[in-house]
């Protein structure tokens, strides 16, 4: 049984998960119709799902959640990084 994390659900009751095979870890969306489209799981691999609508809000979900994984500090931080900024020489 694959783990999954719900991404979206839609106002009309479809949802979306970001799913994982524990054998293996592949990821892959797990697209999930409301009750009266058939409610029959779909399985969609994340470079066809991303391709298909990149401004769909399921995908914007996803890109979200991918943007929680970098841990990148604010602007004012990084130019500390980069040595004194050009006033303090």
């Amino acid at each position: 049984m694959a783990e999954r994390r719900e991404l979206y659900r839609s106002p009309n009751g479809d949802s979306w998960f970001l799913g994982r095979e524990p054998a293996n870890g592949n990821a892959f969306i797990i697209h999930q119709p409301n009750g009266p489209s058939g409610g029959r799981l779909a399985h969609i691999e994340l470079g066809t799902f991303l391709s298909s609508d990149p401004k769909a809000p399921e995908h914007q979900a996803l890109l979200r959640l991918i943007g929680l994984l970098v841990d990148v500090p604010p602007y004012a931080d990084r130019t500390k990084e980069n040595g004194p900024a050009q006033n303090d020489r």
